[in-house]
């Protein structure tokens, strides 16, 4: 398995591996550190390509703010992550807020490509039902339920 984090430059296409991006719960490393657990559960597996937005050098100090170009980097870091993976695994950790998760729910709900786990717990967890209902993305309350897809 390999992992991505930023500002690793991004490959349109890795042949003969699966990209995986790893969206959800991260507020401002408030939220648990989920996407370690799945860099571990994957660690054999030389067919997946983890991007993995949980960035080691964040700063507070950087302005969530269009001009402030660290954020800025990130930001697009992320966008272009979710549109070149294969997959979208999204963990919305219980007791997170997670309204840019939230976010790529509904950007990326049509996409085909998203899985979503929402624990009992999370606070919105009713209407992320509702849309992977609505729009068929597969649905699980543990993340080792979600893993096991894989």
């Amino acid at each position: 398995m390999i992992s991505l984090k930023p500002p690793a430059l991004l490959a349109r296409h890795l042949p003969g591996r699966t990209s995986v991006f790893l969206a959800g719960s991260i507020d401002n490393g408030a939220a648990e550190d989920w996407q370690t657990t799945v860099e571990r559960f994957f660690a054999d597996r030389d067919d997946l390509v983890l991007l993995n937005p949980r960035r080691e050098d964040w700063d507070d100090s950087w302005r969530q703010e269009f001009k402030d170009p660290q954020f800025y980097q990130q930001v697009n870091w992320e966008l272009t992550g979710l549109d070149r993976a294969d997959r979208i695994l999204l963990y919305l950790a219980p007791g997170s807020k997670s309204p840019i998760s939230l976010l790529e729910l509904g950007l990326y709900a049509r996409s085909g490509k998203l899985s979503v786990c929402c624990p009992p717990g999370f606070w919105r967890r009713g209407n992320v039902e509702i849309v992977a209902e609505r729009y068929g993305i597969p649905f699980y309350d543990r993340l080792a339920d979600l893993l096991a897809t894989f």
